[in-house]
């Protein structure tokens, strides 16, 4: 299967090439040029997760991997479940975070792991990835102590969860962090920069694990199956899902679900203040502000890198604009997001939160909602302990971590210094 740069349609690679790749010509990104529907999907509705899966990944790269290797690949990948807990009568959380770094980027950075162990037999790569939360730990666990792969994360210094930080800068090995004195988007400004530097990705084998890669998009196509096959066969196409949407990838696997046949009948794109896509959508011009702090901070970013994708697939024809909204959550109602969501009897966090009161918004009568848990509410400990004025424990993840001593170097957010880093070690 060929996968075309959005930008440069001229540059086509395989899936193999795109993974190792990362990003194309012009910091361009890869791209199907045509996505085939799913067939007999009330059978596939009916599999388990991994078998299901491993025909989803494998119908998505149109056989480039067969589906018995993509199985094998996806049971090594998704060694947890993605549940879906019934908040109320009519709404649902979709449960990301039972992985090992309690995210729900372990789906994705999991399965490109597999990918480039399979992929990368012939010589060293250096995998350099921004984070502005749980990419980080997702990434470096799963690629912790994997042979010739050396990890470099860079993320915005101060501006994420203490017990985050711990989670990936902790382990040491092969797992490099560097804490930038910057915002996320100067962390990705950082990484993509790297990538225009030919020489550079020559010389250190360079290869990016945020979720402009394409296998990691892939991967979390598949939880949006599972979440509509653990829903009644009579509510299956009347589910409207509210995505926290910072980097926007999470929303675009969402939709490429869609294409493939799977019965969504629409999207919420719930954001924090970093509102680019929310105004864009209804303004139709696209103004990135400065990136702001927020409770939130897995979605700060104000210039989302998957949003060319989502565009791409609206310009196609292949997903139809109407089908999505997208809506700005502010602090003060992520915080009473956090409290009603208590009141039920379910803990969440400020992410979750937001995608919560987004869908709270807009749910019609009739309608079943999903919103998505991307994160254990531990992860975010102090925020959601003073949101709600009581205590939460630690899960053995986190507690595991507490107490470990942090091993990130610190930067100024310039290219120089980082390429001296990056060529040096």
């Amino acid at each position: 299967m060929l996968l075309a740069n959005i930008k440069h349609n001229d540059q086509q690679v395989t899936f193999e090439q795109a993974v190792k790749i990362g990003l194309g010509r012009d910091q361009g990104l890869f791209f199907p040029q045509k996505i085939t529907p799913l067939e007999n999907l009330s059978e596939l509705l009916a599999m388990p997760f991994v078998e299901r899966s491993g025909i989803i990944i494998s119908h998505l790269l149109n056989g480039e991997i067969n589906v018995a290797d993509a199985t094998a690949m996806i049971k090594n990948a998704f060694e947890f479940p993605a549940p879906l807990a019934n908040v109320t009568s009519n709404i649902y959380n979709l449960e990301l975070f039972h992985g090992p770094t309690l995210a729900f980027k372990d789906f994705g950075a999991r399965f490109m792991a597999q990918c480039l162990s399979r992929f990368s037999q012939d010589g060293k790569l250096t995998i350099l990835t921004a984070t502005s939360g749980d990419t980080g730990a997702a990434v470096a666990h799963a690629f912790h102590g994997i042979d010739n792969i050396r990890v470099v994360i860079l993320y915005p210094k101060g501006k994420i969860s203490l017990l985050q930080e711990k989670m990936f800068c902790t382990l040491g090995g092969n797992i490099e962090t560097i804490a930038v004195e910057g915002d996320f988007d100067d962390c990705q400004a950082l990484v993509k920069a790297s990538f225009e530097d030919q020489e550079l990705r020559q010389e250190i084998g360079l290869n990016s694990a945020n979720s402009i890669n394409i296998s990691r998009l892939f991967a979390q196509v598949c939880y949006y199956f599972e979440a509509i096959s653990q829903l009644p066969a009579e509510q299956q196409d009347k589910a409207v899902i509210s995505v926290p949407s910072g980097n926007f990838g999470n929303l675009t696997a969402g939709i490429i679900a869609k294409v493939l046949g799977l019965p969504i009948k629409r999207f919420i794109a719930a954001t924090n203040a970093n509102d680019t896509v929310p105004r864009y959508l209804a303004t139709g011009e696209w103004k990135p502000k400065t990136t702001v702090a927020t409770l939130s901070n897995a979605m700060d970013v104000s210039q989302p890198n998957n949003w060319p994708r989502v565009e791409f697939m609206i310009e196609q024809g292949w997903f139809d604009k109407s089908l999505l909204s997208s809506y700005m959550i502010d602090e003060d109602l992520t915080q009473m997001g956090v409290k009603e969501l208590y009141q039920m009897d379910y803990l969440s966090e400020p992410h979750g939160a937001i995608a919560y009161k987004a869908l709270k918004h807009e749910i019609k009568e009739g309608e079943v909602g999903i919103f998505l848990g991307t994160a254990h509410p531990a992860k975010f400990k102090e925020s959601v302990e003073n949101i709600l004025g009581e205590l939460i424990s630690l899960p053995k993840e986190l507690a595991d971590v507490a107490g470990k001593t942090l091993l990130s170097s610190e930067m100024a957010p310039e290219f120089a210094k980082l390429r001296a880093y990056l060529t040096n070690q």
